[in-house]
Protein backbone atom coordinates (compact mmCIF):
# COMPACT_ATOMS: atom_id res chain seq x y z
CA UNK A 1 0.00 0.00 0.00
CA UNK A 2 1.47 3.43 -1.15
CA UNK A 3 0.92 6.08 1.77
CA UNK A 4 -0.49 9.05 0.40
CA UNK A 5 1.50 12.21 0.35
CA UNK A 6 0.71 14.57 3.44
CA UNK A 7 -0.56 18.00 2.23
CA UNK A 8 0.82 20.59 4.56
CA UNK A 9 -0.99 24.15 4.66
CA UNK A 10 2.02 26.86 4.30
CA UNK A 11 1.57 30.08 6.32
CA UNK A 12 -0.54 31.25 8.89
CA UNK A 13 -4.21 31.82 9.02
CA UNK A 14 -5.82 35.06 9.89
CA UNK A 15 -4.58 36.76 12.69
CA UNK A 16 -6.45 37.21 15.87
CA UNK A 17 -8.40 40.60 17.01
CA UNK A 18 -7.07 43.07 17.82
CA UNK A 19 -4.92 43.19 15.54
CA UNK A 20 -1.10 44.86 16.26
CA UNK A 21 -0.37 48.20 16.22
CA UNK A 22 2.33 47.92 13.09
CA UNK A 23 2.62 50.09 10.22
CA UNK A 24 4.66 47.42 8.93
CA UNK A 25 1.39 44.80 8.53
CA UNK A 26 -0.99 44.28 5.78
CA UNK A 27 -4.19 44.37 7.13
CA UNK A 28 -5.95 42.03 4.00
CA UNK A 29 -3.17 39.70 5.30
CA UNK A 30 -4.38 40.26 8.75
CA UNK A 31 -7.86 39.54 7.92
CA UNK A 32 -7.07 36.27 5.16
CA UNK A 33 -4.07 34.83 6.06
CA UNK A 34 -0.61 34.71 5.12
CA UNK A 35 0.27 32.34 2.75
CA UNK A 36 3.39 33.48 0.98
CA UNK A 37 6.87 31.69 1.04
CA UNK A 38 8.21 34.07 3.72
CA UNK A 39 10.18 33.43 7.43
CA UNK A 40 8.05 33.93 10.29
CA UNK A 41 9.29 36.39 11.31
CA UNK A 42 8.01 38.07 8.42
CA UNK A 43 4.16 36.56 8.51
CA UNK A 44 2.11 39.56 7.75
CA UNK A 45 4.26 42.36 6.41
CA UNK A 46 3.63 44.07 3.49
CA UNK A 47 5.89 43.26 0.76
CA UNK A 48 7.70 46.28 0.81
CA UNK A 49 8.38 46.21 4.72
CA UNK A 50 10.16 43.06 3.86
CA UNK A 51 12.13 44.87 1.28
CA UNK A 52 12.82 47.75 3.65
CA UNK A 53 14.26 44.91 6.31
CA UNK A 54 16.42 43.00 3.62
CA UNK A 55 18.06 46.51 2.77
CA UNK A 56 19.57 47.04 6.40
CA UNK A 57 21.36 43.84 5.67
CA UNK A 58 22.05 42.95 2.33
CA UNK A 59 25.24 41.64 1.04
CA UNK A 60 27.49 43.27 -1.32
CA UNK A 61 27.52 41.29 -4.02
CA UNK A 62 25.41 41.64 -7.18
CA UNK A 63 24.27 38.91 -9.94
CA UNK A 64 24.01 39.31 -13.43
CA UNK A 65 22.17 36.77 -15.81
CA UNK A 66 23.07 37.32 -19.89
CA UNK A 67 19.04 36.95 -21.18
CA UNK A 68 19.92 36.28 -25.24
CA UNK A 69 17.34 33.30 -25.70
CA UNK A 70 15.03 33.36 -22.93
CA UNK A 71 16.54 31.02 -20.24
CA UNK A 72 14.67 29.20 -17.97
CA UNK A 73 17.21 29.80 -15.59
CA UNK A 74 17.07 32.60 -14.65
CA UNK A 75 13.88 32.16 -11.74
CA UNK A 76 15.73 29.93 -10.33
CA UNK A 77 19.06 32.16 -10.29
CA UNK A 78 16.84 35.29 -8.32
CA UNK A 79 15.68 32.69 -6.17
CA UNK A 80 19.02 31.77 -5.01
CA UNK A 81 20.29 35.68 -5.10
CA UNK A 82 17.28 36.12 -2.73
CA UNK A 83 18.12 33.01 -0.01
CA UNK A 84 21.79 34.83 0.21
CA UNK A 85 20.53 38.94 0.18
CA UNK A 86 22.11 39.76 -2.89
CA UNK A 87 22.31 43.66 -3.10
CA UNK A 88 20.60 43.09 -6.18
CA UNK A 89 20.42 41.17 -9.65
CA UNK A 90 20.83 42.05 -13.16
CA UNK A 91 19.07 40.98 -16.44
CA UNK A 92 21.13 41.55 -19.54
CA UNK A 93 19.84 41.33 -22.84
CA UNK A 94 16.16 40.66 -23.19
CA UNK A 95 13.76 42.62 -20.61
CA UNK A 96 11.27 39.79 -20.32
CA UNK A 97 12.32 36.36 -18.53
CA UNK A 98 10.71 33.06 -16.62
CA UNK A 99 9.69 34.77 -13.53
CA UNK A 100 7.33 31.04 -13.03
CA UNK A 101 11.53 29.95 -11.57
CA UNK A 102 11.68 32.68 -9.13
CA UNK A 103 8.62 31.49 -6.69
CA UNK A 104 8.02 35.62 -6.44
CA UNK A 105 11.22 36.00 -4.89
CA UNK A 106 11.81 38.87 -7.49
CA UNK A 107 9.14 40.92 -5.43
CA UNK A 108 11.79 41.35 -2.80
CA UNK A 109 14.63 41.93 -4.97
CA UNK A 110 16.27 45.01 -6.54
CA UNK A 111 16.36 43.77 -10.31
CA UNK A 112 17.81 45.98 -13.04
CA UNK A 113 18.10 45.47 -16.78
CA UNK A 114 20.81 46.39 -19.05
CA UNK A 115 20.32 46.29 -22.87
CA UNK A 116 23.91 45.30 -23.34
CA UNK A 117 27.27 44.24 -22.02
CA UNK A 118 28.26 47.74 -22.45
CA UNK A 119 25.52 49.18 -19.97
CA UNK A 120 26.47 46.12 -17.35
CA UNK A 121 30.03 47.29 -17.27
CA UNK A 122 29.24 51.04 -17.41
CA UNK A 123 27.28 50.29 -14.08
CA UNK A 124 29.98 48.60 -12.41
CA UNK A 125 32.42 51.01 -13.10
CA UNK A 126 30.57 53.96 -11.91
CA UNK A 127 29.83 51.81 -8.63
CA UNK A 128 33.27 50.93 -8.02
CA UNK A 129 32.14 47.28 -8.53
CA UNK A 130 34.20 44.32 -9.87
CA UNK A 131 32.96 42.00 -12.32
CA UNK A 132 33.68 38.20 -11.64
CA UNK A 133 32.43 35.93 -15.07
CA UNK A 134 31.60 32.38 -14.04
CA UNK A 135 31.91 30.14 -16.86
CA UNK A 136 34.29 26.66 -17.96
CA UNK A 137 36.33 28.67 -20.00
CA UNK A 138 39.90 28.11 -21.01
CA UNK A 139 42.15 30.41 -18.36
CA UNK A 140 39.65 30.34 -16.00
CA UNK A 141 40.72 30.13 -12.13
CA UNK A 142 38.87 27.49 -9.76
CA UNK A 143 36.52 29.64 -8.13
CA UNK A 144 37.30 27.24 -4.79
CA UNK A 145 40.50 28.67 -4.62
CA UNK A 146 39.95 31.66 -5.97
CA UNK A 147 39.34 35.03 -3.44
CA UNK A 148 36.09 36.80 -4.58
CA UNK A 149 35.92 40.45 -4.38
CA UNK A 150 33.77 41.84 -1.40
CA UNK A 151 32.34 44.10 -3.62
CA UNK A 152 31.31 42.51 -7.27
CA UNK A 153 28.75 41.14 -9.74
CA UNK A 154 29.37 37.83 -10.35
CA UNK A 155 28.42 37.12 -14.19
CA UNK A 156 26.42 34.05 -15.38
CA UNK A 157 25.85 32.71 -18.89
CA UNK A 158 22.78 30.70 -20.86
CA UNK A 159 22.76 27.09 -20.24
CA UNK A 160 24.31 25.65 -23.76
CA UNK A 161 26.44 28.59 -24.66
CA UNK A 162 27.75 30.00 -21.59
CA UNK A 163 29.05 33.43 -20.93
CA UNK A 164 29.55 35.50 -24.18
CA UNK A 165 33.16 36.73 -24.71
CA UNK A 166 32.69 40.22 -24.25
CA UNK A 167 32.16 39.59 -20.52
CA UNK A 168 35.34 36.97 -20.13
CA UNK A 169 37.54 39.58 -21.71
CA UNK A 170 36.31 42.77 -19.53
CA UNK A 171 35.93 40.73 -16.42
CA UNK A 172 38.43 41.22 -13.64
CA UNK A 173 38.39 37.64 -13.04
CA UNK A 174 37.04 34.74 -14.61
CA UNK A 175 36.28 31.59 -12.43
CA UNK A 176 35.14 28.32 -13.25
CA UNK A 177 33.50 25.25 -11.02
CA UNK A 178 35.61 22.25 -10.76
CA UNK A 179 34.04 19.07 -12.40
CA UNK A 180 34.74 15.17 -12.06
CA UNK A 181 32.87 13.74 -14.20
CA UNK A 182 31.66 13.34 -17.91
CA UNK A 183 29.54 16.09 -18.38
CA UNK A 184 31.36 19.49 -19.80
CA UNK A 185 29.11 21.73 -18.00
CA UNK A 186 26.85 21.76 -15.17
CA UNK A 187 23.06 23.39 -14.65
CA UNK A 188 23.24 27.49 -14.96
CA UNK A 189 21.09 27.86 -12.10
CA UNK A 190 23.58 24.98 -10.19
CA UNK A 191 26.62 27.06 -10.98
CA UNK A 192 25.35 30.09 -9.68
CA UNK A 193 24.28 29.00 -6.34
CA UNK A 194 27.77 27.45 -5.79
CA UNK A 195 29.42 31.09 -6.60
CA UNK A 196 27.08 32.39 -4.52
CA UNK A 197 27.94 30.27 -1.48
CA UNK A 198 31.38 30.37 -2.16
CA UNK A 199 31.29 34.68 -1.87
CA UNK A 200 29.09 33.91 1.38
CA UNK A 201 31.36 31.72 2.79
CA UNK A 202 34.42 34.23 2.15
CA UNK A 203 32.56 37.27 2.93
CA UNK A 204 29.58 36.71 5.44
CA UNK A 205 30.97 35.01 8.68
Amino acid sequence: MIDEPIEREVGVGPHAEPWPADDRLDPELLRDGDRRNVLDQYRYWTNEAIVADLDTRRHPFHVAIENWQHDMNIGTVVRTANAFNAAGVHIVGRRRWNRRGAMVTDRYMHVSHHESIEGLMEWAAAASIAVVAVDLVPGSVPIESAQLPRDCVLVFGQEGPGLSTEVCERAEVVCSITQYGSTRSINAGVAAGIAMHTWIRQHAG
